[in-house]
């Protein structure tokens, strides 16, 4: 059997470990040469399933006299990542991103309207987010990164775990782009105009989402998203997708 086999088998099984929650986030694997010695394959194989897995992101290994690998679990930030290197291959532009999130985030939403525990699991930090939002006009770069963060809180309220994962990782790419946008934006653009339409906006979904209506809330978001995604839409809509160096950040 070759090396690479022999790779893929040790880190298929280290994986495994990894996301059966076996090895939990901050744990040190073993040496190299004692993984040799449990797997009983040689130590360039190990090697080998050691880089593999450095590329997922599951491990990352330390040079020098203290080495070993360490543990990190996949994160949503992870799965923004990888998708925004797939778009930015594919070409994909904001429009597309912007058509994604018009798809899903109302959807989110709905599902979010019809929980039966939202009055305790998503309504209290949806208003809690309004509030700081109130105390942000003023402040354009502020205001902008709590209405993202109030988008993200129904879409990780939905009480889908793939949806929310999806959904939250183009949230999160969107998010990234509009922060470079507003550093460049049209210096005419009225901001606490803007700043009023949100705040009201967020009122009647909160109030849709609370009430349990999920057509409301899906067609209020819908129509929201629309009308915020104009902005950046009108100037770079044809900006190809790309990904920052900078950490994308939970959602």
């Amino acid at each position: 059997m070759s090396r690479p086999r022999v790779a893929e088998m040790i880190a298929n099984e280290i994986r495994h470990r990894i996301l059966d929650g076996q090895l939990v986030d901050g744990d040190m694997l073993p040496k190299v040469d004692d993984l040799a010695d449990d797997f009983r394959v040689s130590k360039p194989s190990v090697r080998e399933a050691m880089r593999i897995l450095e590329t997922e992101g599951l491990i990352s290994a330390r040079r020098g006299g203290a080495g070993g690998a360490e543990v990190h679990m996949p994160t949503a930030a992870t799965a923004a990542h990888t998708l925004g290197m797939i778009l930015q291959s594919t070409h994909a532009t904001l429009a597309d991103l912007a058509t994604a999130l018009l798809a899903l985030e109302p959807t989110c939403a709905s599902k979010t309207a019809e929980r039966e525990d939202r009055g305790e699991a998503v309504i209290p930090h949806l208003h809690h987010l309004h509030r700081e939002l109130e105390e942000r006009r003023g402040d354009p770069a502020g205001f902008s990164m709590v209405a993202r963060q109030f988008h993200q809180a129904i879409v990780s309220g939905c009480g889908n775990s793939a949806l929310a994962l999806v959904a939250g990782a183009l949230e999160s790419l969107w998010s990234q782009h509009e922060s470079t946008w507003l550093e460049f934006r049209d210096a005419e653009l009225d901001d606490d105009e803007v700043a009023v339409r949100v705040l009201k906006a967020h009122v009647r979904i909160i109030e849709a989402i609370e009430s349990g209506d999920a057509v409301d809330a899906r067609r209020l978001v819908a129509q929201h998203l629309a009308e915020s995604q104009t902005y950046v839409l009108s100037e770079s809509a044809n900006q190809h997708i790309t990904v920052a160096t900078a950490y994308l950040g939970p959602f």
